[in-house]
């Protein structure tokens, strides 16, 4: 692992750098699993300031950007759920940097969050496709729940499976 690794909670003066991290790691991650044109789409409706300043000084939702050694390399994000649950809402990390625990440090990083909010489940979606990152989060103790599509609107759809682990 790098040598300086941090989770920064999101200030404003990162909403720029979210967005950037955003468009590359979902153009090449989600370009075999959904159209260019969805992932614009999903793009432009979620890393615009007014989006992004919902976590900026929220008792109900979080984000944080990962910087390893000084650099932005990923970010996560969760919120509170009605129940004693916590969603992971996004973990996402620049191709460049897999393979080197950085995920984990995310992941554990959002369990830790939410076992401080007295939270007793955390669980997130995850599309259908996404084979690799489906596998990573059934090794760190999650489970399929459900199968479940989202309208998101513009006739786009997620097709993804619910996960969910016991903390």
């Amino acid at each position: 692992m790098a040598q300086d690794v941090r989770l920064d909670p999101l200030a404003e003066s990162d909403f720029d750098t979210v967005a950037t991290l955003a468009d590359t790691i979902w153009r090449s991650h989600y370009s075999t699993m959904i159209s260019m044109a969805q992932i614009d789409y999903m793009l432009d409706g979620r890393y615009v300031p007014a989006r992004m300043r919902e976590y900026l000084d929220s008792d109900q939702r979080w984000m944080w950007v990962l910087r390893v050694d000084g650099e932005p390399a990923g970010y996560c994000s969760c919120s509170l759920s009605d129940d004693d649950a916590m969603k992971l809402e996004q973990l996402y990390l620049l191709s460049t940097h897999k393979g080197q625990g950085l995920g984990g440090v995310m992941l554990r990083h959002v369990e830790t969050h939410a076992r401080a909010l007295a939270r007793s489940r955390l669980y997130l979606t995850v599309n259908k496709g996404n084979t690799d990152s489906i596998a990573i989060y059934r090794k760190s103790g999650f489970a399929v729940r459900e199968e479940a599509v989202f309208d998101i609107g513009n006739g786009y759809v997620m097709d993804d499976y619910v996960m969910d682990k016991a903390l």
